[in-house]
């Protein structure tokens, strides 16, 4: 199977100074035309270190795509560094570059320059890829099989994320060009509420069972909970679709009412459709969450079919005057408590004559824990007619990953409150 590996350069990124998106849309470019990516490095704007790190993939890979460090600063050698890895004595003008940058300098009002001119100047041993986005050529360098054993291909990509994205197409053309490509495949079940390890548990014994072709990762988020990736490679279009469908349904049963969705579904995406389908409305009373349940529904498109609003109660006068917790509550109870957010989840509903409501009252840290209710602990309520479901959660980790689960979980409450109502209702009718 054809492999690639992805290089990016630039000490911002080895600073933290910016997030590499260069490197997922190229990964999901080459796996969808079926090139394995088998690794992805970064490397700082060092000329030795650049060398070091693309001879390391080259050796490894099939395909190199390399980005950053072709701007027309003197911290960008790249171009340099790719001059002398394949022995290039000359450079020569590309005048489609050019042309490129005349136009795009002249659409910024800015005069060419000596140093605008000698980014359409090339190394000789490689053929242009026209950036039509900038001012940074894309180049292509071919390595022949016995300088690393096997055939290369090096792309050498600009840094800048929608001029690197541009370039996908036409790297993805001339792979193809040059390797027969295999097909590759994957299926993805989402599932919510059981830890990575109890999952990998649970099935074990199905794992266990897959061909060597078929294979598994788990991918957790606080968010989305985990993610299970079922991969095949080296196969027919046909045949891949029916072995993953095939494995995918005997994994179903196993994962129970944990697994809620498939690809690129999400807790807001699917409560949504279900509301939308069973036309019911929901809304939310947050306290420790602050606003974000509200931000994960609004983020669907068309939620304004079932989202009504939310009231985010952060100080317990809004509580009281608003939602209408009693203050005896408060006082007897505290605010991070059962009884205050079954109060707050029936207040909003009341308040928005919508159908469903959640709340959430938690203690996201750093400080204001104590040795009943540390840092981590949450109360979560799903309402819904006269009936509300309550669950305590304690979690560990910094205020942003505490405000996330919070979130996620009262999320899945009310998934779960939802899928035992709906379809006991649908049950009745029937």
């Amino acid at each position: 199977m054809t492999t690639a590996s992805i290089c990016t350069i630039g000490d911002e990124i080895l600073i933290g100074q910016i997030v590499d998106t260069n490197s997922s849309k190229i990964a999901s470019a080459l796996n969808a035309a079926g090139v394995k990516v088998n690794e992805m490095i970064s490397v700082s704007d060092n000329g030795t270190e650049i060398l070091n790190g693309l001879e390391h993939c080259l050796r490894t890979s099939h395909v190199v795509v390399v980005t950053g460090g072709l701007g027309p600063t003197k911290d960008d050698i790249t171009k340099k560094t790719l001059a002398d890895l394949t022995g290039a004595v000359k450079y020569y003008e590309s005048a489609e570059q050019l042309e490129v940058i005349r136009r795009v300098l002249t659409v910024r009002g800015i005069e060419m320059s000596d140093i605008n001119l000698a980014q359409a100047s090339v190394p000789e041993t490689c053929k242009v890829i026209v950036n039509e986005c900038g001012t940074a050529p894309c180049m292509q360098f071919e390595f022949p099989e016995n300088k690393y054993g096997h055939k290369c291909l090096l792309f050498s990509l600009p840094g800048v994320p929608f001029e690197a994205e541009a370039a996908i197409p036409k790297v993805i053309a001339a792979i193809k060009e040059n390797y027969p490509l295999e097909n590759i495949f994957h299926k993805t079940l989402c599932t919510f509420g059981i830890p990575e390890s109890t999952l990998a548990k649970r099935i074990e014994e199905w794992e266990d069972h897959l061909p060597e072709n078929l294979h598994l990762a788990y991918l957790p988020n606080p968010i989305l909970g985990v993610r299970l990736r079922l991969s095949i490679y080296g196969i027919g279009e046909e045949e891949g679709k029916q072995e993953l469908d095939r494995y995918t349904e005997t994994l179903r049963p196993l994962l129970g009412n944990a697994l809620y969705g498939q690809e690129e579904d999400s807790l807001q995406s699917v409560i949504g459709n279900i509301l939308k389908n069973n036309g019911k409305t929901v809304a939310v009373a947050e306290s420790c969450t602050g606003g974000m349940l509200a931000s994960l529904f609004t983020s669907v498109a068309g939620s304004s079919a079932y989202f009504y609003g939310g009231v985010i109660s952060y100080d317990n006068s809004v509580k009281t005057g608003v939602l209408k917790v009693k203050k005896e509550t408060l006082d007897k109870y505290g605010a991070v408590s059962r009884e205050c957010v079954e109060e707050m989840a029936a207040g909003v509903r009341n308040l928005m004559k919508t159908d469903y409501a959640i709340a959430t009252s938690g203690i996201a840290g750093p400080g204001g824990g104590t040795a009943d209710k540390p840092v981590g602990t949450v109360w979560v309520a799903a309402a819904s007619g006269e009936r509300v479901v309550t669950e305590k959660f304690s979690f560990s980790g910094s205020r942003k990953l505490n405000i996330e689960r919070f979130a996620s979980h009262a999320m899945n409450l009310l998934r779960t409150q939802i899928l035992c109502r709906e379809t006991g209702n649908r049950m009745r009718e029937e």
